[in-house]
């Protein structure tokens, strides 16, 4: 076993994709969102999981991640959420990808390359209904649609946005995006230009704003254990999929005036027993935790003491007499009755869970763990 390693419960991301499920109902489809290895937690094991649990479409951000996922032997739809590059569209044709597309030149591509393979390029039409990043402004849609008109080779088989607020309690603007997204689809139908999927749902309108649902849903961080915002009050119960544990290298008492750990920014007010574990901020553990995030050991919560360094933490075990080297610490996840959660040690380093996530499970110690708990 490594000094320091990341466990990924599949039992746990199958459940969740079940509440996704069970959030959305049976006729609407979903695109599990697989992008940016899967937000730290194995974008090849959790998309093979997530294709047996039943999942529709998986969605990445580059051609690249669609390419390993091909590779893998994922054979669902994949759409590339960020769109393509120039260089991109013979294999977009090759592998059966779906672009988003806000380009038109990036239109005429994969028209061209369709044509060339005898094939029909379907792409993902991306409008822009209020985020401000991709995406064709839904006010330049007409001129952008008049300009497609002429492309044989090019289906669109969806047409999709994103909500910058759904995450908020106040769904204000999330209501106006969505009159605008129905404004642009009306648009479309006016044109007879069919499409099988509209799509403006993610995890924080799957949870919370039903009338969104559409065809399709992008189902991203709500699959991996959290709901998107702590305004967000989840209707269905999420299991934690990522839990981080390291292992307590030396006990050693520290007298009353003894300070710990660079820059001396903890002083020891009594006499102290301090745990010293395998885990920094190279491990993704955020730094911004020095003095501040706690850890479990022998199911108890105990306080981070002094910084976090690149490799090693400090840890005032003197209420856990029993802790001895070699036990098991968990900085995420659930031991006994105690669990430290992502939006805990977010919310202490003043980010997102997504962050976290992200952060941590670059760790190259990575356990998938089956419903059983044991090795898949």
């Amino acid at each position: 076993m490594a000094l320091n390693w990341v466990e990924i419960d599949l039992a746990a991301l199958r459940h969740n994709f079940a509440q996704v499920q069970h959030c959305v109902g049976s006729r609407t489809a979903i695109l599990a969102v697989v992008k940016s290895d899967a937000y730290g937690h194995g974008m090849i094991p959790v998309a093979r999981e997530l294709a047996k649990a039943g999942a529709h479409f998986f969605g990445v951000s580059k051609c690249w991640e669609a390419l390993k996922l091909r590779s893998a032997g994922i054979r669902q739809p994949i759409v590339v959420l960020a769109g393509m590059e120039a260089e991109d569209a013979p294999t977009v044709i090759a592998y059966d990808l779906r672009p988003a597309v806000y380009r038109l030149d990036h239109c005429r591509l994969l028209d061209e390359a369709a044509q060339h393979a005898g094939k029909v390029a379907r792409i993902h039409l991306k409008l822009d209904t209020g985020m401000g990043r991709l995406g064709v402004p839904v006010r330049d849609l007409e001129p952008f649609l008049d300009q497609m008109a002429s492309l044989k080779h090019v289906h669109v088989e969806g047409v999709f946005s994103h909500l910058a607020t759904a995450d908020e309690a106040d769904k204000t603007f999330s209501k106006e995006q969505m009159a605008r997204f129905r404004g642009a689809l009306q648009r479309l139908h006016d044109r007879s230009i069919t499409f099988e999927y509209a799509h403006i749902a993610n995890s924080g309108a799957v949870l919370d704003i039903p009338e969104a649902h559409g065809q399709l849903v992008r189902a991203g961080i709500m699959l991996y254990g959290s709901p998107p915002s702590e305004d967000i009050q989840s209707p269905v119960h999420l299991r934690p999929v990522m839990a981080l544990k390291t292992k307590i290298l030396q006990v050693k008492w520290v007298p009353s005036g003894h300070s710990i750990g660079y820059g001396r920014t903890f002083v020891c007010s009594r006499p102290t027993r301090i745990a010293t574990i395998a885990v920094g901020y190279d491990d993704g553990y955020p730094r911004a935790l020095s003095n501040r995030g706690e850890a479990l050991v022998h199911g108890v919560r105990v306080p981070i003491v002094g910084r976090v360094s690149m490799n090693l933490i400090t840890l005032d075990v003197t209420h856990v007499p029993g802790a001895a080297p070699d036990d098991e610490v968990v900085l995420l996840g659930t031991q006994g009755t105690e669990r430290i959660s992502a939006e805990e040690i977010a919310q202490k380093a003043h980010t997102i869970s997504y962050e976290i996530y992200c952060a941590i499970g670059k760790n190259p110690q990575r356990l998938f763990l089956n419903s059983s708990g044991h090795l898949a």
